[in-house]
């Protein structure tokens, strides 16, 4: 698992490092995992776009918590987004989105969950993979860095990084936020 001080750092720049780690999620005695291969880095003030922009909020208060906490929430009324809580320790809020991952483990579970069996579109978007990987409400919170069923841990190198604007918002569309590496 990665240490708490991974995810202490400016958000934008954890967002950058998670490229090519590995998440891995345990389903009762079942592993499945991938190489996280998109990311989105979300801020507090100077962030528009953020769901921590304007105040603190039932929904949004993990962002505002400890790094290395997961920040999972309910989207257009039917799926679920997973984001890492992290920041420098001066910033009050902020939160990585996970938004693609390259299946490695558990394949076959998770064309299961998705009921689908193309492999090119299994876990291509965040909600995508949250269904691959079972991520739902009950995971907000769960600290990442201790927590035996849901982390993130050391992957592959990562190569060049791509950047662009965030997929999917209307405000802060200059913020080149968006990251990715191919496999």
């Amino acid at each position: 698992m990665l240490p708490r001080e991974f995810y202490s750092k400016d958000t934008v720049t954890v967002a950058k490092n998670l490229l090519g780690k590995r998440i891995v999620r345990k389903i009762g005695r079942n592993e499945v995992s991938g190489i996280i291969t998109e990311t989105e880095a979300y801020r507090h003030k100077d962030d528009p776009a953020s769901h921590a922009f304007r105040k603190i909020t039932e929904r949004n208060k993990a962002m505002f918590g400890d790094v290395g906490m997961a920040y999972v929430y309910f989207t257009y009324g039917m799926y679920y987004c997973f984001n890492v809580v992290a920041r420098h320790p001066k910033i009050k809020a902020g939160a990585v989105l996970i938004r693609a991952i390259e299946p490695e483990k558990g394949v076959k579970i998770m064309q299961k969950n998705r009921k689908i069996t193309n492999l090119k579109n299994l876990t291509n978007g965040p909600a995508k993979l949250t269904q691959a990987l079972e991520i739902t409400k009950k995971h907000y919170g769960v600290d990442l860095t201790t927590h035996s069923k849901l982390f993130i841990t050391e992957g592959i190198k990562s190569k060049k990084i791509s950047a662009s604007s965030r997929i999917g918002i209307r405000e802060a569309t200059d913020k080149l936020w968006n990251f990715k590496i191919k496999i």
